[in-house]
């Protein structure tokens, strides 16, 4: 019998990394093995990973040695950042310095990156239409991550660039999802301008995707591959809510200003996002081709598979 190859998984105990042993482990032909990197392998997420028959290794993105010893000697490894842990960009960056040169040091074969879309790309940030975040950003997780994907380019790492999404689990009632308001309609209120689509996925779906691109050996390295599992405007995501939890659900948008006066934490990054998506929305959504990635993962859940599985997520608040 082959040996199993071996997959390193950054961010194992969170929702992205999660989702990619998950797809591993859910492998009937069992091909690869988990190396599940964490801060922290004493932490009950950690243990219940071992618990599975899971290798479990300290890595600290802030000690390069430390994640070098843990890449040495994996076939192929997933990679994200968690720039909401500390929402530096920044910090960011320099976190993703230190993957590509470990990912070289330590030889991986094939690194899957889980990133975005750097907006200054399209949108300078010269352009008035919205107001600079830590001194360089329009969107400082979208851009940190985009400007991030050179740094493996230059360090001779075989790459594919993943580009993620708005999360479905987002639309979660405790989260940004339809509350009921005072007139006892429920009401989906986004910063997204009605007739605008936006790109969404189930984040357990990045796992599942990254494990086939992995999966495929050679054939997905040095490309791009943009993921969603729906484009739909507010008033379809709506749409789509109302008849899931089986009353209406009305869509109300808000300005992008609003959204960024809201005093809420990360306000002006979250309203310079949804003014991005709607500012672009077709070069977004048009860098995701649901046809074409459907081939790559066959049960890509669009929105109301994804609701009709998740309504006690919609309904808790």
């Amino acid at each position: 019998m082959n040996e199993q190859k071996k997959i390193a998984v950054a961010g194992a105990t969170g929702s992205q990394g999660g989702g990619v042993v998950d797809a591993i482990l859910a492998d009937p032909e069992q091909r690869f093995a988990v190396r599940a990197l964490t801060r922290d392998p004493s932490s009950p997420a950690a243990r219940a990973l071992a618990a599975r028959g899971v290798e479990v290794v300290q890595a600290d993105f802030a000690d390069e040695p430390s994640v070098v010893a843990a890449l040495t000697g994996v076939d192929g490894a997933f990679l994200v950042t968690n720039f909401w842990a500390h929402g530096s960009a920044a910090r960011e960056l320099e976190e993703i310095a230190t993957l590509a040169r470990a990912a070289a040091a330590s030889g991986v074969g094939h690194v899957v990156w889980s990133t975005l879309e750097d907006t200054r790309d399209l949108l300078p940030l010269e352009d008035p239409r919205m107001p600079v975040l830590q001194d360089h950003y329009n969107v400082p997780h979208f851009d940190a991550k985009g400007e991030g994907n050179a740094f493996f380019a230059a360090a001779g790492v075989p790459t594919t660039y993943l580009n993620t999404a708005f999360f479905f689990q987002n639309l979660a009632a405790s989260a940004m999802g339809a509350r009921r308001e005072d007139d006892g309609v429920l009401t989906l209120t986004l910063p997204l301008e009605d007739g605008k689509r936006m790109s969404a996925v189930d984040v357990s779906d990045i796992g599942r995707t990254a494990f086939a691109i992995l999966a495929a050996g050679d054939e997905y390295i040095g490309r791009t591959v943009g993921l969603a599992g729906d484009h739909l405007t507010g008033a379809e995501y709506a749409s789509v809510l109302s008849d899931v939890l089986g009353e209406p659900v009305r869509f109300r948008s808000i300005a992008y200003d609003d959204a960024r006066r809201s005093g809420a934490p990360g306000s002006d990054e979250f309203g310079n996002m949804f003014q991005y998506y709607g500012d672009f929305d077709a070069e977004f959504t048009g860098a995701r081709d649901l046809t074409s990635l459907r081939k790559i993962v066959p049960g890509l859940k669009d929105f109301r598979t994804w609701a009709q599985e998740n309504v006690a997520l919609l309904t808790a608040e």
